[in-house]
């Protein structure tokens, strides 16, 4: 007999050597968690510090939590989606392990689910409080993507991300790098899901540094987010189905 609990929200928040930053996230999950209705699914994607360890410590006294560990790190997306494999939720998403965006953010898209039920949703936080050039940059990655694809896509990395799981099981090859954002978003925009914005506080990382906080690695991502546009535009033209592919 299967006795997996079934929850009606699921948070997947992908962990990468968050060993420092995990204790201060734990402190944010106050008693809104804490009931039979939210899942929070931590993906340890590949880390080689003590983030396991403390993972494990944390779901020994919340049972709201389950794990994923993965061996080696195949990316942001990757590490999202095994989480996504595991959840149970009729809404599902995720947020980041750095504590730059708080997990309470979950929290107020829940309150918009429950006064929007009979829709199709995609939720998302929209950041303030970033320094001026990642703002401009973002502004940029958002034009370029509307010429190319269309779509008017502001803040596509912005967090929590949260939709009706509908849209999660009808995708093919998804991306398994940053670029997932950037798929979730424009896929319940062809899908004509209701999009909601709502406004989310971006702070400094607390420890360590993030996979996107150099220069270097703005335009590595950039160049990937081309890249990925480009494919996926072209695979829409040419066989006119739902299957999009970052390989």
């Amino acid at each position: 007999m299967n006795t997996t609990k079934m929850y009606e929200f699921s948070l997947v928040i992908p962990c990468y050597n968050e060993a420092e930053n995990l204790p201060d996230l734990f402190s944010k999950f106050s008693n809104s968690f804490k009931n039979s209705k939210i899942e929070v699914i931590f993906v340890d994607n590949g880390s080689n510090d003590k983030t396991q360890y403390i993972l494990k410590k944390f779901q020994e006294k919340n049972n709201f939590v389950k794990i994923v560990k993965i061996k080696s790190n195949k990316g942001y997306g990757n590490g999202i989606l095994r989480g996504l494999e595991k959840s149970t939720g009729k809404y599902v998403g995720w947020t980041h392990a750095d504590l730059q965006t708080d997990p309470e953010d979950f929290i107020k898209a829940v309150e918009i689910i429950n006064k929007n039920r009979n829709k199709r949703l995609l939720i998302k936080g929209h950041r303030y409080g970033r320094n001026f050039f990642d703002v401009i940059f973002t502004f940029g990655m958002t034009i370029f993507e509307l010429i190319l694809l269309r779509k008017w896509l502001p803040d596509i990395n912005g967090q929590p991300t949260v939709f009706n799981r509908e849209l999660f099981s009808n995708w093919n090859n998804p991306p398994l790098d940053f670029s997932l954002d950037l798929f979730t978003f424009y896929h319940a925009k062809k899908e004509k899901y209701d999009i909601i914005r709502y406004p989310v506080f971006f702070g400094p990382r607390l420890s360590g540094v993030g996979s996107n906080d150099r220069i270097s690695a703005k335009i590595k991502y950039s160049i990937r987010t081309i890249i990925f546009s480009t494919k996926m535009i072209y695979r829409l033209r040419e066989k006119n189905v739902k299957d999009f592919t970052s390989h």
